[in-house]
């Protein structure tokens, strides 16, 4: 006897060829993604902008403001070599606090012509909690940018570093010289301390 076409067994049958297939594209996504830095950033440790494509170029504009309310902005800066550290701040304990306490004690960074910055996206009553777990961050200079409008400016949320990619900053250094044009960026996703190799690069700066 002949049997008749069901059509809702046909439909139960395209739908899980559907859904197979799309399954099979998501797994292909992920098995891309499995190459990249933890957090979902990129393999080769920069960001799809690249951020060494700033140096040479004059620094973006930016305005940001210390604990006691101080402004720092890509204008009063001129006439300064400028590092700024950006970070992630209260999340990353301890790579990001020993390099913030590292610039800030390194006697090499204190002088009339250098200002060491370091920028986190907290907000300045949350980093309380920080100097309180360790002290010496209340001697460092650190900047807050909690709408991360300069994090974005400078292309820092989407590096190899980022353990919070296209949400935080990681490791990165930037430096500005005296006529605000950045020099060097450099993003590590090791989260090292680098003085040395930041004093090297802003010896370069005045010879």
């Amino acid at each position: 006897m002949k049997q008749k076409n069901n059509p809702l067994s046909a439909t139960v049958t395209i739908a899980a060829i559907s859904i197979f297939v799309i399954g099979g594209i998501v797994l292909m996504g992920k098995t891309k993604d499995a190459n990249s830095q933890p957090g979902g950033g990129p393999a080769t440790g920069v960001s799809p902008a690249n951020i060494t494509d700033l140096v040479g170029k004059p620094v973006p504009q930016f305005s940001l403001r210390d604990r006691d309310g101080v402004e720092y902005s890509s204008e009063n800066l001129k006439g300064k070599n400028v590092v700024l550290f950006f970070n992630e701040g209260l999340m990353c304990y301890p790579a990001c606090w020993n390099q913030i306490v590292a610039l800030a004690q390194d006697k090499r960074f204190q002088n009339d012509t250098t200002v060491v910055l370091s920028v986190v996206t907290d907000a300045p009553g949350d980093w309380r909690q920080a100097i309180v777990k360790m002290p010496e961050l209340g001697y460092a200079k650190t900047l807050f940018d909690p709408d991360r409008k300069a994090s974005k400016a400078f292309g820092v949320l989407t590096t190899g570093s980022s353990m919070h990619y296209g949400s935080l900053p990681g490791h990165t250094y930037i430096v500005i010289d005296k006529n605000g044009v950045i020099r060097y960026v450099y993003d590590d996703p090791r989260m090292a301390i680098n003085n040395n190799l930041i004093f090297a690069e802003l010896g370069k700066l005045s010879s």
